[in-house]
């Protein structure tokens, strides 16, 4: 090339549906010859990949777009605070462009037409696995956008649409070429991935001389035949997630599953509209670790919802009691703008939520504590995320990146980042275990 490159900096905010949508766009504009910038004074261009979910995302999001503009100056503004413009218009009216969650086409147009590509074309610039913002040994697989539910407190069917799956060929196609990088985790995300292929009426596809059908259970055990550890999230309990549970237990994917519960109350569920009939979850899980017993269960919650009585709050630590979740997060309802939940019942007062969160994260402390407690003296499989001195940083099966625990694997100094090993259980904590290698 005679000319140098122009260099785009990206800032990727919110969930990791959201950071796929940062990795396609940057591996098209490294296709066509972008370089991609380690900061704003070397970037020709800076975009703001924004997250609108709730409000204290939102402030995230606009202060990131102005800091943006003050270190750089040429922004353009992409996801899901996107649907809203004028918001983020009315705070910061220099942007160049703001695009919508997922509009990749926008993106790549507002790029060219501010900093137009300089490249030769007979060049391949980009690796068969594209641009990755994660780590080289783990990445998210995003199966589809949107989600048909419509959950009152939720306004990402508004941002993002309705449900709309990748055809499965499509989908383990691309898994295939991550493992083939050499990635040993995939993370299969969506907005509600057990109802995976329903919008496409669970089309065909072949891949790798087998026939397959665009649907759930299908998906997993495409997936489980590479090699890779394979994680699910956002899985809703529908009654066909049975059949991944039996998955899991004959090894062929990580017994682990990521359920938005939400609450455990049956009239506050009904004010949320969750999609999951909720009265038959404590018994759907005891059936499931029958199933499978080293099954980990993540969720999360939202307490102080809008009417939460002290009843209800009860309900919820009962419930959590029972069902004796491995990994959970909670945060207080936050009436966020044009979610329906603000207008369904007078809103719990902010001490009171505070005080509710706090108890309910005690709750939940315990039985993180007394359910790693258990696993001390087992030998397990981890991959190895980092190292630190003689101290290796990894994660079982039980742990995604970024959200739940880590294993610390003492005198694994030596141990190579990205592969696994064996250690043995020496120790727990609240969130973590210690090891030793094995």
């Amino acid at each position: 090339m005679s000319r140098k490159n122009p260099k785009v900096g990206f800032v990727s905010l919110g969930c990791p549906k959201a950071l796929v949508d940062s990795e396609r766009i940057l591996t098209q504009l490294r296709a066509e010859g972008y370089s991609v910038a380690a900061d704003y004074d070397s970037a020709d261009l800076v975009v703001v990949n924004t997250c609108g979910f709730i409000d204290s995302a939102i402030d995230e999001s606009l202060d990131a777009i102005g800091e943006a503009l003050e270190q750089n100056g040429k922004v353009i503004v992409t996801g899901c605070l996107g649907a809203n413009p004028q918001r983020i218009l009315d705070r910061h009216p220099r942007v160049l462009k703001v695009t919508g969650p997922h509009a990749y086409d926008d993106v790549l147009s507002a790029v060219h037409q501010h900093l137009p590509p300089k490249h030769d074309p007979f060049v391949d610039l980009v690796p068969p696995q594209g641009i990755r913002l994660t780590p080289r040994h783990y990445a998210y697989l995003k199966i589809s956008e949107g989600c048909n539910n419509t959950c009152s407190f939720c306004i990402i069917p508004d941002l993002r649409g309705k449900l709309a799956s990748r055809r499965i060929d499509d989908v383990l196609r691309e898994a295939e070429r991550l493992v083939k990088a050499g990635v040993r985790e995939l993370l299969v995300i969506s907005q509600d991935t057990s109802a995976y292929g329903s919008d496409l009426r669970y089309a065909p596809g072949q891949w790798n001389g087998r026939d397959y059908e665009s649907r759930f259970i299908d998906l997993a055990r495409g997936l489980s035949s590479l090699g890779a550890w394979v994680r699910m999230h956002y899985v809703y309990p529908y009654p066909h997630v049975d059949g991944v549970i039996d998955l899991m237990a004959a090894g062929d994917i990580l017994p682990y599953l990521d359920i938005p519960f939400q609450h455990g109350s049956p009239t506050v569920l009904k004010r949320m509209k969750r999609p999951a009939h909720a009265e038959n979850t404590l018994a759907r899980i005891k059936q499931w670790r029958a199933t499978c017993p080293d099954l980990t269960l993540r969720s999360t919650f939202i307490v102080g919802f809008p009417g939460e009585t002290e009843a209800e709050f009860a309900e919820l630590l009962a419930w959590l009691e029972e069902a004796q979740l491995d990994r959970v997060g909670a945060f207080k309802y936050s009436p966020v703008d044009g979610a329906r939940a603000n207008d369904v019942a007078p809103h719990v007062a902010p001490d009171i939520q505070e005080e509710r969160l706090a108890r309910f994260m005690e709750v939940a402390q315990r039985i993180s504590t007394a359910r790693l407690a258990a696993r001390v003296g087992r030998e397990e499989q981890v991959l190895v995320d980092g190292i630190e001195g003689n101290v290796a940083l990894a994660r079982s099966r039980g742990d995604a990146p970024e959200i739940d625990g880590v294993v610390r694997v003492k005198r694994g100094g030596k141990l190579a980042v990205g592969e696994f090993a064996r250690v043995k259980i020496t120790g727990s904590g609240e969130y973590d275990l210690e090891a030793v290698p094995i």
